[in-house]
């Protein structure tokens, strides 16, 4: 097995989560009974350039042409996207003879924003159900996978960017070489690149294995982002370090031959905190297995205890790195009955590979839980800001990641 950039033979194992089915998979009551598709969750560390990498077991094609994912659902993320928004019109001057373009677009909550500043907009979405709800509320949006060959076209049909933005899709694309070069295709001569993404160094040091899915197929560092970009031509002058998913990166790019952007001090500062936290040594990643283990060992000890005691916990929240999370710690419903979800599309279905129900929030109103498990662990304060009634019959919110903890009760405390 060889590296997705750099070719060189991957021998390091980073962590393995056993098997599990694609995490946003999915499944209506007729399903449940058939035989779903798992797959290994074996991740690797390259030693040469430190790309951390999940094997491409299943296609993208397979995994996003029908997606449950709608980015409008967070309160959290559209403020995220509106700040975001008003930052870039202000910091890049961008206005109506501008264009932005967005890969990865969902139901383009984040367009909306520059249309509403009269800023054209392109959406690139692959999920032809999300880019329906897209077009429909008015954010023009093209249903197609992005590429070298896709970017190839879009900028022969005049659709080069000025600002070209990209949120958490760098760590979703198998073959990133040719993704980046599509980047560089379609940024114009002084335009910017903005990418989201969660930062790898927040990964391992927040213990957040649950962030690992069959839809991502990298984990990045700021040190290997910096040379796969560096290799298409393209210059990282800023890099801002965001909140957003348990900690991402949000990188700034532009043409190597564009002098007019001057490298911010913040590229050297994170490359240098990166190297201090050993992230450019192959040592460094060895020990992230025993951690993921503690926290399983500690999930299924609180949930013993909660049977011990006949107490009852239900979930909050469907998504990927929740059906990671449950099923890497054997969580079934003989433990956790239900979770319940805001978003419409996941409710009546059934989560992959653990098949707990997926309710309306309503349901935890009815059947009164003494806990609920926050999946969304990163949006746990909008969550639990929702969800403040479970304090009147004395409820209490769990989280797991980085460790098991019971708001506001350090735990391990032994029920």
């Amino acid at each position: 097995m060889q590296c997705r950039f750099c070719s060189s033979r991957l021998e390091t194992l980073f962590v393995s989560l056993g098997e599990s089915a694609l995490s946003n998979a999915f499944l209506r009551k007729q399903d449940v009974q058939r035989k779903e598709l798992r797959f290994p969750l074996d991740v690797y560390v390259c030693g040469d350039c430190f790309l951390v990498q999940l094997p491409e077991y299943e296609s993208p094609e397979k995994i996003f042409s029908d997606y449950a994912y709608f980015s409008s659902y967070s309160d959290t993320w559209l403020k995220h996207t509106k700040a975001y928004a008003d930052q870039m019109a202000s910091m890049f001057s961008l206005s109506g003879t501008s264009r932005v373009v967005e890969i990865a677009s969902n139901d383009g909550c984040l367009l909306k924003n520059f249309i509403d500043k009269g800023i054209p907009v392109l959406g690139i979405e692959p999920a032809a159900n999300v880019a329906l709800v897209a077009n429909r509320s008015g954010v023009p949006t093209q249903v197609i996978f992005f590429s070298e060959a896709t970017a190839k076209r879009l900028k022969e049909e005049g659709f080069a960017a000025d600002l070209l933005v990209g949120n958490n899709v760098l760590a979703h694309v198998p073959d990133i070489n040719d993704f980046v070069k599509g980047l560089k295709i379609l940024l114009k001569p002084a335009g910017v690149i903005t990418m989201e993404f969660p930062h790898l160094m927040q990964l391992v040091q927040g213990n957040q294995f649950d962030t690992i899915y069959h839809e991502h197929f990298s984990y990045l560092s700021f040190i290997t982002v910096e040379k796969i970009f560096t290799r298409q031509a393209l210059t990282i002058f800023d890099v801002e370090e965001l909140p957003t998913h348990g900690g991402s990166l949000r990188i700034y790019a532009r043409h190597s031959s564009d002098q007019e952007k001057g490298v911010s001090n913040r590229v050297s500062a994170l490359k240098a905190k990166e190297l201090a936290g050993g992230f450019g040594s192959i040592h460094a990643y060895r020990a992230f297995q025993n951690n993921v283990q503690r926290i399983k060992q500690d999930t299924i000890d609180f949930l013993a205890g909660l049977k011990r005691q006949r107490k009852t916990i239900v979930g909050y929240g469907a998504p990927a790195k929740g059906n990671t999370f449950l099923n890497y710690c054997g969580i079934g419903t003989a433990d956790i009955p239900y979770t319940v979800d805001k978003n419409p599309h996941k409710q009546g279905s059934f989560l992959p590979g653990s098949h707990i129900p997926i309710e309306n929030p309503e349901k935890i109103k009815e059947t009164k839980p003494d806990y609920v498990l926050i999946l969304p662990w990163n949006i746990k304060e909008e969550i639990m800001e929702q969800m403040s009634f479970i304090r009147e019959w004395g409820g209490e919110f769990v989280t797991a990641i980085p460790q098991l903890k019971i708001h506001s009760k350090e735990v391990l405390e032994k029920v």
